[in-house]
């Protein structure tokens, strides 16, 4: 039986579950009565944890005779939590998840039924291994992890707790799985990790994630598209910049962490840039790229804003031009220094957070609109599915999953644009 992994979380938990599927499968779970369904969890919200803690126990029904291994960021940072639990057979912590011996820890294999927690100091660790993948499962795009942790700590982020430190992967292994993937048929590759721009501080020479990403698209030419995943603007680099206006293959959509739109509030999370450094490098970045694409997290009701506060968060959607919105109503996580900040009520957090939602879903209607009648390159991710090199959903009915298709964009119908072949267009 196969080894089945049930993922939670962002682009770098994907990648790392390919990892798990084939280290945990050499580890022999596969051949065990009843299988293994391995919980790949995310920490970021309350919410991700209690998810996380409900496909437990649906795993546990539909697969009573099953060896269930719960891993991943809340399993690193609340392992007593799941080691309670009656469902679950194996805790494995975010390092020990990727190595191949973590998985003969069951009683199956001889260890003693009650050790059944294995999560080691994260903090500890020191480098992160390249972990060539060769292919991420029923995706035509697929993601490299360049990098992995976090130094900063903001105040409330419970995933450094989860990462450990910042710790990048040399420039020669990720050029090399970079070209392994683009061997095995992928056009488009995405960069990960948990905080991209401070790639390369703890390398030899400090090489910055500019100069990865020429290498990457310097030295693997047949590469059609690089993207990168979430960044933070106040890191990026010169070379990153010239990157942008230099090289086509660079996609033109970048993900912001911003947080917030409020001096006060981007202070009291500890975040390392104002609004106006925000709007100024989205500025900068059209200029040098005017096809550019913003997407962004926001945190609706982080503890303390006022409504004029907010009404800056808002603000800043039309500001920086965003239109790939992602809203977090603020959860309190145990540990961080904003739980013990004053709580907003839940239903002001949860009032802002729509009306977030109602700005950015505006905000990419007009995005939708202004696309109607341009020619776009679409990357087919699934029978008439795509998306645009600003990573703008479209369904065309063209194309094999990985295929770049030249397309027409014909309109759109609220959540996607409606395209079709460009020389079907023509004739």
């Amino acid at each position: 039986m196969a080894v089945d992994v049930v993922t939670f979380g962002c682009r770098l938990n994907a990648y790392e579950s390919e990892v798990i599927k084939r280290e945990a499968g050499a580890a022999g779970l596969g051949s065990l009565d009843g299988g293994a369904v391995v919980i790949n969890t995310c920490a970021v919200t309350a919410e991700a944890v209690r998810q996380a803690r409900q496909a437990i126990r649906k795993a546990r029904r539909e697969n009573p005779e099953a060896r269930i291994i719960v891993t991943g960021c809340a399993a690193q940072t609340e392992p007593t939590t799941f080691g309670k639990m009656e469902e679950v057979d194996l805790v494995l912590g975010n390092e020990e998840k990727l190595q191949r011996h973590s998985y003969r820890a069951l009683p199956d294999f001889g260890v003693n039924r009650f050790e059944k927690v294995r999560v080691n100091d994260i903090m500890e660790v020191r480098a992160t291994a390249s972990h060539m993948v060769d292919a991420i499962e029923g995706r035509a795009r697929a993601f490299v992890q360049v990098q992995n942790g976090c130094d900063h700590r903001c105040t409330f982020c419970i995933i450094p707790y989860g990462r450990g430190n910042s710790r990048s992967v040399p420039m020669g292994a990720v050029v090399d799985q970079v070209k392994r993937l683009v061997d095995n048929g992928y056009t488009e590759v995405v960069l990960t990790g948990v905080d991209l721009t401070s790639y390369g501080a703890d390398l030899p020479g400090s090489p910055r994630l500019g100069r990865l990403t020429r290498a990457i698209l310097r030295y693997v030419p047949e590469l059609k598209r690089l993207r990168l995943s979430s960044i933070d603007s106040i890191e990026a680099d010169a070379d990153l910049m010239a990157a942008l206006a230099e090289e086509e293959r660079l996609m033109p959509h970048l993900h912001l962490s911003l947080q917030a739109g409020d001096d006060m509030i981007l202070k009291r999370m500890k975040r390392r840039h104002l609004r106006a450094d925000s709007i100024r490098f989205c500025d900068e970045v059209r200029r040098l790229r005017p096809d550019a694409v913003f997407g962004a997290d926001i945190i609706a009701g982080f503890p303390t804003e006022t409504e004029a506060m907010f009404q800056n968060s808002l603000r800043i959607v039309e500001e920086c031009g965003l239109t790939h919105l992602h809203v977090f109503p603020f959860s309190p996580r145990e540990g961080t220094p904003a739980a013990r900040m004053p709580l907003l009520p839940h239903a002001v957090v949860k009032e802002r957070a729509a009306r977030l939602r109602a700005a950015g879903d505006g905000a990419y209607r007009s995005h939708l609109m202004a696309l109607e009648g341009t020619r776009q390159r679409v990357l087919v991710e699934r029978k008439g599915l795509g998306r645009t090199e600003g990573f703008t959903l479209a369904a065309i009915k063209a194309g094999k999953p990985g295929e770049i298709v030249d397309a027409f964009i014909t309109g759109h119908d609220g959540a996607r644009l409606t395209a079709v072949p460009a020389e079907r267009a023509a004739a």
